[in-house]
Formats: C-alpha cells, structure tokens, sequence
C-alpha cells in the first residue's frame, strides 16, 4: 500500500508515524519548513501520552511530484486550506486513488452519495468549496470520509505529541457501502494500533462532533475563554445551547439524529476543563480559523433546509468581524 499524508502536522505526523511503524505500509509525509527539515534529518518523533516514545523514518517531501500516484492520500490540512493547495494535491492522484478526508466541520462532499432521487442530491455548499473547485479537481468519488479524534500537537519541528488516549478514526464511504478500499486501509489503521470503525453514516458522526463545535470553537475565540469558563458561565452556556439546538434541527432536517443530549453534551465539554479550542488557539498564533466549514456552513445548510437559525446566525456573523479585524 502506498499512503500519502498530505499536511504533516499534529494529526497527520501522528497517523504518520503509527503507520510507518508498521513496515508494511509505504509512507510518505508532505510537509515544509523547519518541521519538514527536521524529519528528513532525524526521523518522525511521536510522544504519546503515557510518556513512551516512537521514532520513524517515513518518506518525507516537500514536493508531492517527488512522491507520485498514491493508492490513498490522507488530507490532514485544514478544511479552507485544501482549495489553494489543490495544484499541488493533484500529482499524488492514480484512477484508483482514494482521498481520505480528515478535517473539522462539514466537508465538502456532503451532498455526494446520497439518493439521486432526494432534494439535495448533487447540491455543493459554497461556503466550503467556492465555485465547486475541490470538486471537479479531486472528484467525491474518490472520498472516503474521515471523523478525527486525537488530541495532537506539534511540540517541536519534528515532534509530535498526543495529548489524550484517544486514537479513533471514524471511516465511510459517502454512499454508506462497505467498499474494499474502506475496509483495506481500516485493516492498515487497526493494525498499526490505531481504531478505526467503519461507518455506514459517517454524516451522522460528523454531526455529533461538529455539534459542540460550531457553538464552543467561535464562542472561545471570541471571548479568549476555555471550554470549562463557557460551559461554567450561565450567560455563555445559555447561548452555546441555543446555537446547538439551532444546529441540532438542521441535522434533523437532513435525516440526522443526536445519540445524546445538548445539556450532556456541554457537561461533557465542560469535563474537558481548562482546554483552548482549536480556533482559540489558531486566533492566538495568527493562523486562519476554520470559520468557513465548522459555523458558515452549518448557516448554509439551515439556509438549504429552511430553518430559522438567529443565534447561530449571529455567531457566524460575530466570528467573520473577528476574522476581518484580524486580516
């Protein structure tokens, strides 16, 4: 099996170097800069959270030509950074190649796989994929979709660290089929110690985690607090809650149920404790927030289902001046 990681960083260094320990799968890491240079120089270090150590030496390059057609691509980059990059994604793609997609928010095949017959089949959502670019360059046929768990960092160019015990990558198929290509590089995961179950509406797991996202991930950029001061104060909770029913019948009108509650929900984020969401922590280190697939899409999809979305409405319209004062 050839295995592209397209975007090496927390979680694709992580995946990276599970696999490459294996043997038996050919990696090779995408990656620039002072963290591409330290992994040709010394090889991919992994600190897992019990403290034991593991170091690799994948294929590591900046240039994907060097690599050539993959059986799978891995996109471990962020979801508004796969459109600029596509030019440079392409040259890893066969007729055969599958593109694993693994990133935060609605992705931009959603409407892909579903009944030709149903209102939405064959809709693209604008707000992740301006003008259907992604789409026609990488093709949804192509996608098997990807939930992410793992809690990862880069702690140093070359160094990768997980944060928690959780290693799982949901996978499915668009179509909700069991298909060969899902099952092989699910069996190449498991293997190299990682968990990986095969869903047949991988929608439904990305709504669950999407979920507390779309109300958390702006709320802490925009107020600088952690996951436990939001859940912990009556007034943020109270909004947070009402943004997630907001989204919650969104799913709902595009077939997807809830396996829990909202107030559930929020106690759970709130044991997570003093934790900085993902966009908190990009708005500090002046990296651009995922704002467009994790809260303007959810907006989109409610503007498709015709629901009536005032909070989170207003959240996405807070978070965008955020984003335009930071420009």
């Amino acid at each position: 099996m050839r295995l592209a990681i397209f975007g090496a960083g927390a979680i694709g260094g992580y995946m990276g170097a599970k696999l490459a320990a294996r043997g038996d799968v050919d990696v090779t890491l995408i990656a620039r800069g002072p963290h591409l240079a330290a992994m040709q120089k010394d090889g991919l270090r992994l600190i897992e959270a019990d403290g034991s150590e593991l170091v690799t030496h994948p294929n590591v390059v900046a240039d994907t030509r060097e690599a050539g057609p993959q059986d799978y691509v891995v996109l471990a980059v962020k979801a508004h950074s796969i459109s600029p990059a596509l030019d440079v994604i392409t040259p890893l793609f066969g007729p055969e190649t599958a593109v694993v997609t693994a990133q935060n928010g609605v992705p931009w095949w959603y409407f892909y796989g579903l009944s030709t017959e149903g209102p939405h089949a064959g809709r693209r959502l604008e707000t992740v994929d301006p003008g259907g670019r992604i789409w026609e360059a990488i093709g949804p046929e192509r996608v098997i979709g990807c939930v992410v768990y793992p809690a990862c960092e880069i702690e140093a160019p070359g160094v990768i660290r997980h944060d928690d015990d959780e290693n799982r990558f949901s996978l499915g198929e668009p179509d909700g089929s069991r298909s060969d290509r899902a099952s092989v590089l699910a069996k190449a995961l498991i293997d190299a110690g990682l968990r990986a179950p095969l869903r047949n509406r991988i929608r439904g797991e990305i709504w669950v985690k999407l979920w507390g996202n779309v109300a958390l991930n702006p709320l802490s950029a925009l107020t600088r607090a952690t996951l436990a001061q939001i859940c912990g104060d009556p007034a943020t909770r109270a909004f947070a809650r009402n943004v997630m029913l907001e989204v919650q019948s969104v799913a709902e009108a595009l077939g997807e149920k809830m396996v829990v509650g909202v107030d559930a929900r929020l106690n759970g984020a709130a044991e997570v404790g003093e934790h900085k969401t993902s966009m908190l922590q990009d708005l500090e280190l002046g990296r651009p927030m995922e704002v467009e697939a994790v809260v303007s899409a959810v907006v989109e999809l409610a503007r498709v289902t015709q629901r009536e979305t005032p909070y989170l409405d207003a959240l996405d319209g807070m978070v965008r001046l955020l984003v335009k004062a930071q420009a």
